[in-house]
């Protein structure tokens, strides 16, 4: 093995595949047998999981060749870069080689598309099945799916991997028509139904046949890349809300654009996309998926985009104050988790703990509610309410001051440990 070339090769084809995040996963459960390598267990890349565990994938391409010359993409066939391809067999032994020393507990795989969808798909299950069956590797593999990859060969890298994800790239199919015009939507939806429907059917026969085997048992997911066209946040969580309630998604992504070449399609060589822009759409998402809000009562057409300087929840709050104040000893679940500065957490503590006596503001700091936020919204087993007869603009006014000035707390008890 020549290990100068593969060093090279992995320098190039790690670094390309940096552009794709969507490699973080929970749900698999992949236990070791006939004394094979690793295990899967909860959390992956960069994750912790339940014990305080931090766990990590070899994260490459196969190739950075490519057919299409998609405007957003590093590796597009018409950028002027170094190109590189790994063999099957030199991606099975850096695997190996990097879990036994301890560097990674899996792999996330993806690949520029290279002859073909179904020639590329071909390769990346090659890689797995290899693994699976030649190394018994046990541990996590996450597969990108080819977009127009046939049914037959979706199927077969659900056999193999943990998660499989297709990236449906920009967020609209106008979008995709202007700076994709080689690719089609349809391509993308393909897979996307192919391991939805395996992972239902799967799972309806394991209730009848206890060992059926697993297919893809952490989901799919997929990713989209923010600002490289003119939509909107709302535009882009409705898009989110249609992949997760007809595909099942485990996880959407979101990717700020990162400009990498000069093209008229695309914004300017150093506008790139706020990381704020991705930490709002991600606390969105997560409104939308465990606190039971709804994408219009975050984003409609007089509010389109969400506000950098407070979070969604805060948003919808101030714009509903006539939903408050919320008593804490008598609300239900469902309006304790539209407080700002509550938590899920909190709002189990707070149900378990009004059992048995009235809660007060300590009781409910000590259950880890943000009282700088939640005080303006919420009566309690108190005689005192911050917010009285407050206005929006003057609630919003107090509570960034408020973290303003907890940041700047924050930021000179650290600068006095190095002192």
């Amino acid at each position: 093995m020549d290990f100068n070339r593969i060093k090279e090769k992995l320098n190039i084809l790690a670094d390309a595949a940096k552009y794709d995040v969507s490699c973080s996963s929970s749900g698999s459960n992949r236990t070791n047998k006939n004394n094979g390598l690793g295990n899967t267990g909860n959390g992956i890349c960069h994750s912790y999981t339940e014990d305080g565990r931090c766990v990590s994938l070899l994260k490459i391409l196969l190739t950075n060749h490519c057919i299409f010359d998609c405007a957003y993409c590093v590796t597009r066939k018409s950028n002027d870069i170094q190109r590189a391809a790994f063999k099957i067999q030199e991606v099975v032994d850096l695997t190996i080689n990097f879990y036994r020393r301890n560097y990674i507990e899996g792999l996330f795989l993806s690949s520029g598309i290279f002859k073909s969808a179904d020639h590329t798909m071909e390769r990346l299950i090659a890689v797995a099945k290899k693994l699976r069956e030649e190394e018994n590797f046990n541990g996590y593999i996450h597969l990108k799916s080819i977009p127009g990859a046939s049914d037959e060969l979706m199927y077969e890298a659900g056999l193999y991997a943990d998660r499989l994800s297709v990236n449906i790239e920009i967020p609209t199919i106008s979008g995709l028509k202007l700076l994709a015009p080689d690719k089609n939507h349809a391509d993308f939806i393909k897979p996307m139904l192919k391991v939805k429907n395996e992972i239902i059917r799967y799972k309806d026969e394991k209730k009848i046949i206890k060992h059926t085997a697993k297919y893809a048992p952490a989901g799919q997911s997929t990713q989209m890349i923010v600002g490289a066209t003119g939509e909107s946040d709302k535009d882009i969580m409705y898009s989110a809300t249609h992949f997760y309630k007809n595909y099942n998604m485990k996880r959407v992504y979101y990717s700020g654009y990162v400009p990498i070449s000069m093209d008229s399609r695309l914004p300017s060589l150093g506008t790139e996309v706020p990381m704020l822009r991705e930490n709002r759409l991600y606390q969105t998402d997560w409104l939308l998926r465990f606190y039971g809000f709804s994408v219009n009562e975050i984003l409609d057409a007089d509010n389109p985009n969400l506000d950098m300087d407070i979070d969604p929840k805060l948003m919808w709050a101030l714009r509903n104050l006539n939903f408050f104040p919320v008593d804490i000893n008598k609300a239900d679940k469902h309006m304790l988790a539209r407080i700002p500065g509550v938590g899920m957490g909190s709002v189990n503590k707070i149900l378990n703990g009004r059992k048995f006596r009235k809660l007060d503001w300590d009781h409910l700091k000590k259950m880890g509610v943000a009282l700088n936020r939640a005080k303006f919204f919420i009566i309690c087993n108190s005689t005192d309410w911050e917010r009285r007869d407050l206005d929006a603009a003057r609630i919003r006014s107090m509570i960034m001051q408020n973290s303003q000035s907890k940041f700047k707390n924050q930021y000179t008890n650290q600068l006095s440990l190095f002192n």
